[in-house]
């Protein structure tokens, strides 16, 4: 390792601290207005180089977001317009096609980084970190309290090997542990029990992502194999997001309805 990644090595061999992500999060929502103070500073050509940087990356921005409300529209297609009389009120509807405008792949990027996720529930009442921790205090003075046990419903990989407890930052109790999810097909309008392949998204913290945590309105992503469902060029669909419907530590089971 060189010398200069020393914080990756200290992160490397003791860990982050326990609000790091939030830290994170609040220094990128400072970045705003760091930049804009940054804008109307600097002078000469480097104001200038900067300034066209700028409007570079806000013009990318408006024109991925335009590209969404494109594809959502209806648009007229002539070429299906049917030849002679059409009713007053078919006038509009006749001949219309919804705007694809961009590939699946390149379309899935620029959604998840303009944030617009179409998803069943769209809100969801965030879990603040007392109620998905509680303090464990360890050692013999009972004053050490840097242990977390997580309260809701976890998923943890096949390949998961605990910390020793002496090392062990975050306790995910084997019985709030869940692998399997009962998984809702919009349009089959029916019901599977799909394995979980893992957490993709949980709308309260990153931190609740990266240590699996599943709560309401947690997309997750499932096996759907065994559905048999194949794609245009007859590949077998593997893996689908799915989104969490119901409170599943209240439950005992997971609810998800499949994002198709």
């Amino acid at each position: 390792m060189p010398q200069n990644e020393h914080i990756e090595l200290f992160q490397k061999r003791y860990g982050k601290r326990f609000d790091h992500d939030q830290r994170q999060r609040k220094k990128e929502a400072r970045d705003v207005k760091v930049k804009a103070k940054l804008a109307r500073s600097l002078k000469g050509m480097k104001g200038k180089l900067y300034g066209k940087k700028r409007y570079s990356e806000k013009v990318q921005m408006k024109k991925t977001l335009k590209a969404h409300e494109e594809k959502l529209t209806k648009q007229k297609n002539e070429e299906k317009t049917p030849e002679g009389a059409v009713p007053a009120y078919l006038l509009d509807r006749e001949g219309q096609s919804r705007a694809k405008i961009l590939s699946n792949m390149v379309k899935q990027k620029r959604k998840e980084k303009a944030g617009k996720w179409d998803v069943p529930i769209p809100k969801v009442k965030a879990q603040s970190e007392a109620e998905v921790f509680k303090v464990i205090k360890s050692g013999k003075t009972r004053r050490k309290g840097w242990k977390r046990m997580v309260t809701k419903v976890t998923f943890v990989g096949d390949n998961f090997t605990r910390k020793p407890p002496k090392y062990e930052r975050f306790i995910r109790p084997m019985a709030l542990r869940a692998k399997k999810a009962h998984v809702t097909h919009p349009e089959l309008k029916a019901t599977f029990c799909l394995p979980i392949i893992g957490v993709k998204k949980n709308p309260s913290s990153p931190t609740y992502t990266s240590l699996g945590v599943i709560t309401k309105g947690t997309v997750i992503e499932v096996n759907i194999s065994e559905l048999g469902l194949v794609t245009q060029s007859g590949k077998v669909v593997w893996g689908k997001y799915a989104q969490v419907t119901n409170n599943p530590e209240n439950d005992g089971c997971i609810n998800a309805v499949l994002l198709v």
